[in-house]
């Protein structure tokens, strides 16, 4: 079996008509040889922020000498992109080999799996492989229920930023948002808390109370800004640095500082991971496709950013980066995320837009987009594919101009291929 004929298998195993809960996914895994069991992990949810976080722990425990996994959803061109070893993709053959097995075990269960079951048990399997000493594993949906949950203690848990999405599932309310992402932190574990609202803090502070788990939550005001523009930023946190990140926008500085209290965390508990491999880490790091900027002259700017939170981090970042500039927008929606909200925040800043359908059964079209933009008073083009919207874009933009592509990441990993990055 090949990787894409194992995607394409995996694909099939929709969620529609199966209850939440761990128990298919441990029944899976065991089926398998319980390969989770066997591993040790950073476990990483939030709203915002958890994918960008985990790709520096992962970078600065690579650079510290680890053998370090990383698994993140979704992924941005190919499904191999999920599962990652020091940086490099699961390779095709392992894929289709590793999968071949996991679908087998799952059509013997009286419960089928779901896709997303397969596919962690899929990066499980994979990670043992190889050999990782450490997986980053970042929580597909919520936390206490999601597939993920089912590993023994981590050795760090770690909470980004939390915001109101996938209300239905995990309720209306930030702190039960929060309540259903504290429930990866178990008893053995060190905890990491991204500073945010009280209601989010006191939720994580009364589980991590309860279960005996030290938490430590990150200090914005302990950070430092040295230098900040197009080609990265530099800053200190708790006197210590200076740390350089690749990464744009204020909001990635509190990410990396939450990344840092991740690898304190780990080294008060043994990890061998040297200050200068913490540096060396975080300035490596490659997570496309959040405020990339993928080309000069004119820039184009590339962020997955797909909720309300997401784009007000976009349209604080892209006034700082270009001040007093107006911008071109390639952009799709989903018909069921907070458009209105969204697109508030790039109304100000743009010049024009350019829309498409994202690859979904829950998009946007691009013409109902477009006509919401118009009668906001910005003129809005409709676009029939990614590549038309793309063309047109850049057609428009003078040297001096800003294209930027954003809303959804099922547009953007398109955009990505197009401009020849992937």
């Amino acid at each position: 079996m090949t990787g894409q004929e194992a995607v394409d298998l995996i694909h099939q195993e929709a969620w529609t008509g199966r209850k939440p809960g761990l128990s298919r996914t441990a029944a899976l895994l065991e089926k398998v040889g319980d390969p989770h069991k066997k591993l040790r992990y950073v476990h990483i949810t939030g709203t915002n922020g958890k994918g960008s976080t985990a790709a520096m722990v992962s970078s600065a425990l690579t650079a510290a000498g680890l053998k370090t996994g990383l698994s993140t959803s979704p992924h941005l061109w190919r499904f191999h992109e999920r599962f990652q070893v020091d940086g490099q993709p699961i390779p095709d053959e392992a894929l289709g080999r590793i999968a071949e097995r996991v679908i087998a075990a799952g059509r013997e269960m009286d419960d089928p799996a779901t896709e997303f079951e397969l596919m962690t048990a899929v990066g499980m399997l994979y990670f043992l492989e190889a050999g990782c000493d450490i997986v980053v594993l970042e929580v597909g949906l919520g936390g206490r229920l999601d597939s993920t949950n089912v590993i023994p203690a981590p050795e760090a848990a770690v909470i980004t930023n939390i915001g109101l999405e996938h209300t239905a599932e995990l309720g209306d309310t930030r702190a039960l948002i929060a309540a259903e992402k504290a429930g990866i932190i178990k008893a053995g574990c060190s905890a990491v808390l991204y500073r945010q609202s009280r209601e989010v803090e006191e939720v994580v502070e009364g589980v991590c109370a309860g279960l005996g788990v030290p938490l430590t939550t990150t200090a914005p005001e302990a950070l430092e800004v040295l230098d900040s523009g197009l080609e990265g930023q530099t800053f200190t946190y708790r006197g210590k640095g200076p740390y350089h990140i690749p990464l744009l926008g204020e909001h990635q500085r509190y990410n990396a500082a939450a990344a840092l209290e991740v690898l304190w965390a780990l080294a008060r508990r043994g990890w061998n991971i040297p200050e200068e491999a913490a540096a060396e880490g975080l300035s490596k790091t490659v997570w496309p496709a959040r405020l990339e900027l993928a080309r000069r002259s004119p820039d184009v700017v590339l962020d997955g950013g797909h909720n309300p939170q997401c784009m007000e981090a976009l349209g604080k970042a892209l006034r700082t980066l270009y001040p007093e500039k107006k911008l071109i927008f390639l952009t799709g929606v989903l018909a069921d995320k907070d458009y209105p909200a969204m697109m508030g925040e790039l109304l100000p800043l743009a010049k024009e837009f350019y829309t498409i359908t994202p690859d979904s059964p829950r998009a946007m079209p691009a013409q109902e987009l477009a006509e919401y933009l118009e009668a906001r008073g910005v003129r809005a083009v409709p676009c029939g594919t990614v590549r038309d919207g793309l063309d047109r874009a850049l057609a428009a933009a003078g040297p001096k101009d800003v294209v930027c592509a954003c809303g959804s990441l099922y547009m953007i990993g398109e955009v990505r291929h197009l401009l020849g990055l992937c």
